[in-house]
């Protein structure tokens, strides 16, 4: 088939590369010129697992433009992969895949399969609909399916190959339309679910919070865990064990972040407020992890008196591994408070580099010079080269010897046969 991604971002790139994998002929268009001009050149913007490798295979039926119309011109599906940041309320801003729809409605000429891949809050797939007819827009050109995507950075490939689940929300039944949404996808094995807008879009919604909840839910534990003296990681396999908890998500840290789960959190809160529901339970979520950079920060400021005057070592500055984005990375939130306490911070990331108003954060090229002098080591991103460290050498090369394991990815004896001081997150 022929396919066109509207959006060279994450989920537009992955979505890209993993079609045209399929033997879709794509073609991938974004309105920014240099981002483009990079991808026609090979250069992938982002970092994502064998993404540029998947690009590279593909690129026989994979091309890069900014040239909507021609984008456009033989397409029989047209994939909206366009961003929907919050905006300061909290609610999705959904300008830009507004002006996108219209653009793409502009250039139609024959009939066309609309996916809305985007994030878009609930009633967003219907308005749009409403939104198109009422600007005299003919149905009859096109069809509007949602198709919410469930990548996880760092593994999106593996995810899009193989889903849980594939999702579509139509306006009504079309058998129809489903063979064609079917043949998109085929070459991929998944259960389809078949439901409304709402229905789909709230899939999407309600599988990052629960998430999410996962996650405030053990750290919240492990408060609860040193108050009494038990370790968290007993405590998460146990009740992992039950197969209706299940032990995924279920390790305590200094929170969630990235470009999901905050972002979608706030939405799906802000939707239901404005349409006259209080969220109890999504506003814990966000309340939990709001403070728990917070709780950790305090504790280690009590067992470090002279923590304001001490060189920290934070390892991991992205918001979780096998990815370069910082986007609402604790790590970084993490580092920005150690430096406003007026500790001096060296970091390190394979991967991701420091945002602009931590310039005055040394950051270095390999995990041994930041540790080198340090009196403390803060991994805030559980990264394998960071876990996979020689310990040893790590106490023969620092001036202390406390690690503070923020992610509960270290094994504390391998930590403490090196001699130094293991500190997690709800640990013995």
């Amino acid at each position: 088939m022929n396919v066109c991604v509207i959006g060279a971002g994450y989920v537009g790139l992955t979505t890209a590369a993993v079609l045209s994998d399929l033997g879709h002929h794509v073609t991938c268009i974004d309105q920014d010129t240099d981002k483009i001009a990079s991808l026609q050149n090979g250069s992938i913007p982002i970092f994502e697992p064998d993404l540029e490798d998947c690009v590279q295979k593909n690129k026989s039926r994979l091309r890069f433009t900014d040239d909507l119309s021609s984008g456009l011109s033989n397409t029989e599906i047209i994939i909206m992969a366009v961003g929907t940041p919050s905006l300061p309320d909290g609610s999705s801003n959904l300008s830009f895949l507004y002006k996108a729809m219209i653009d793409v409605m502009d250039h139609l000429a024959s009939y066309k399969i609309i996916m809305i891949k985007s994030t878009v809050p609930p009633g967003t797939n219907a308005a749009i609909l409403k939104f198109l007819k009422e600007k005299g827009y003919q149905p009859s050109l096109f069809d509007l399916v949602s198709n919410p995507e469930f990548l996880r950075e760092g593994s999106a490939l593996h995810d899009m190959k193989f889903p849980d689940r594939i999702v579509y929300g139509l306006a009504e039944e079309n058998e129809d339309l489903l063979g064609k949404l079917n043949e998109l996808y085929k070459g991929i094995e998944a259960p389809v679910i078949v439901t409304n807008y709402a229905g789909a879009e709230l899939i999407k919604y309600a599988s990052n919070a629960f998430l999410a909840a996962k996650i405030s839910f053990i750290n919240e534990v492990a408060r609860v865990c040193e108050l009494f003296g038990a370790d968290v990681t007993h405590v998460a396999k146990g009740i992992g064990l039950d197969a209706r908890i299940g032990h995924s998500f279920l390790q305590a840290g200094i929170g969630y972040g990235g470009s999901c789960f905050p972002k979608d959190l706030k939405a799906l809160s802000f939707t239901a407020k404005d349409n006259g529901l209080q969220p109890l339970i999504l506003d814990a979520v966000q309340s939990v992890n709001a403070t728990q950079i917070n709780v950790y920060f305090e504790k280690i400021k009590a067992l470090f008196p002279a923590l304001s005057s001490m060189k920290i070592a934070v390892l991991g500055i992205s918001f979780k591994p096998n990815t370069d984005d910082i986007r609402e990375s604790p790590a970084v939130a993490f580092i920005k408070k150690l430096h406003e306490y007026g500790c001096t911070v060296s970091a390190y990331d394979p991967k991701a580099a420091l945002p602009k108003e931590l310039s005055m954060v040394e950051q270095t090229e390999t995990p041994y010079e930041a540790i080198l002098n340090a009196d403390l080591i803060v991994v805030a991103t559980d990264w394998k080269q960071i876990i996979g460290l020689d310990w040893k050498q790590v106490r023969h090369i620092m001036k202390g010897k406390a690690v503070i394991d923020a992610r509960n990815c270290l094994n504390p004896a391998l930590i403490r046969n090196a001699d130094l001081d293991y500190i997690g997150v709800g640990r013995l």
